[in-house]
């Protein structure tokens, strides 16, 4: 894509199959074109902020470049940590039981590491954003009527923040957009920042 001169791109190649980060994205005014990248993600070893921003990396150069030359190409990574521990989708409803047992009554933070790139082009920036989430107590028959009513297994820490309703969520000390999965105003200011073309005149 050739973005209009003195203006930044209104399209994303997203390096993601994220029925979320899609929305979000379309939300703000972009054509989104889905890309999901086939890597195995970094699970551990790294701390909670390299190890996402090393994962949306990943995510982001996996995208053939020369098949999107010159088109703007997003990817991102959420995990929640409480305490230092990462905690990331679950395998199955029993690990999802278990994160929600652990993140009840406490408060941890999400992060989301976003890497973008233009294909073809040495153009690149990397940034996490973190939010803190503070749940309510929960007892196990909220837990189970939690898990009841959503898929627990595509997000990390096993819940949505965009279906919560009050269920879960007390308190959001940042961007909801963030918890969510992107967060999109941080990404509007890194395109205008790193990849707008200057007008001539």
């Amino acid at each position: 894509m050739s973005p209009i001169r003195g203006l930044s791109p209104r399209r994303i190649v997203l390096a993601s199959a994220s029925p979320r980060r899609r929305d979000l994205l379309e939300a703000a005014g972009f054509e989104v074109i889905i890309r999901p990248s086939e890597v195995s993600e970094i699970e551990e070893g790294l701390p909670p902020r390299d190890l996402v921003t090393a994962n949306a990396e990943l995510k982001a150069t996996a995208v053939d470049p020369d098949h999107h030359r010159g088109e703007l190409i997003l990817a991102a990574d959420t995990i929640v940590v409480l305490e230092g521990r990462i905690f990331g989708k679950p395998r199955d409803l029993s690990e999802a039981s278990d994160m929600l047992r652990q993140l009840g009554g406490r408060t941890h933070e999400v992060l989301t590491g976003v890497c973008m790139l233009r294909g073809g082009s040495p153009s690149r920036c990397s940034f996490v954003d973190s939010t803190k989430v503070a749940f309510k107590a929960l007892n196990e028959e909220s837990i189970s009527s939690y898990l009841a009513e959503i898929n627990p297994l595509d997000k990390a820490g096993a819940y949505a923040a965009q279906e919560d309703r009050g269920r879960l969520i007390e308190r959001i000390e940042g961007s909801l957009e963030n918890v969510i999965g992107l967060p999109v105003a941080l990404v509007i200011a890194a395109i205008q920042q790193h990849f707008t073309v200057p007008s001539s005149g």
